[in-house]
């Protein structure tokens, strides 16, 4: 399911997200000041998509969680559209904006992209919301500012730059997919990895005795590439299921072959 961005009302919307001083609806009914808050309200709705995902999410399941009516939510967001886009954005801040000072451009890039997957991982939902209309807040701009930044050391030309990005966020976020996907595959589908892969060989097999005749290349990719040492990045790839194992190392390796892209261009421009 994709979802886009920035559907609700653009000056609200703006106004949320920047927390530009706005006024509240007026009140129409009976009852003390509500004590909810656009923070308490985000938090839980990210809550909820977190353990339940993105088609759970809805006002009324925010309340539920708050204790309240999703009516009483409305005062302070006026709808699922604009609660999306605070969301989105809110978990954008526990991303680190600044890196220790290096002579190695290389490496704070590196953490950057590990940082941003392990986000999207802990917060698969954000894969679904679009990347064509971007959501415009403080703490996704201040991603793109880091990503800029440290990009900015290599010396490369700004063109180049602007489309390094456009390059960077699609890979962390097609690895981070996978590795949310691969977390998610057992539970969605009633069947372990090992058992699905278990009875899809043996059906291949018999059905397809030729396999290896008719596409002699992967059968040569998977004799001849022997796996690399894994180096995960937070230290538990002994306790990691196979699929993730693999996604983790694809991206590693995939990364690594990008910045050695960068070091060429670098190394041309020079």
């Amino acid at each position: 399911m994709v979802v886009f961005a920035g559907q609700g009302d653009a000056r609200r919307s703006l106004s949320l997200l920047w927390r530009a001083e706005v006024a509240a609806p007026p009140r129409t009914g009976p009852g003390p000041k509500p004590r909810l808050s656009v923070d308490a309200i985000v938090a839980a709705a990210i809550a909820v998509a977190d353990e339940e995902g993105m088609a759970a999410l809805s006002m009324r399941a925010v309340g539920d969680r708050l204790g309240r009516t999703a009516m009483a939510l409305y005062t302070h967001v006026p709808g699922k559209s604009e609660l999306l886009d605070l969301m989105y954005d809110a978990v954008h801040a526990e991303l680190p904006t600044t890196y220790p000072e290096s002579d190695d451009w290389r490496a704070p890039l590196t953490a950057w992209a590990w940082e941003v997957l392990e986000l999207y991982v802990r917060h698969p939902w954000v894969l679904q919301v679009s990347q064509a209309r971007p959501v415009l807040g403080p703490h996704e701009y201040a991603n793109l500012d880091t990503l800029v930044r440290l990009l900015g050391a290599t010396g490369l030309a700004a063109g180049t730059v602007r489309r390094l990005v456009g390059t960077l966020f699609p890979l962390v976020q097609g690895s981070a997919r996978t590795v949310a996907d691969a977390r998610r595959a057992a539970t969605a589908t009633g069947s372990s990895d090992e058992e699905w892969w278990a009875a899809r060989s043996a059906a291949l097999t018999e059905l397809v005795p030729d396999f290896a005749e008719r596409f002699p290349a992967v059968i040569a990719l998977e004799r001849e590439a022997a796996p690399e040492p894994y180096g995960a990045h937070d230290g538990q790839e002994d306790a990691m299921p196979y699929p993730e194992r693999e996604a983790r190392e694809t991206f590693r390796v995939g990364l690594g072959v990008l910045l050695d892209g960068i070091e060429a261009a670098r190394a041309g421009r020079s």
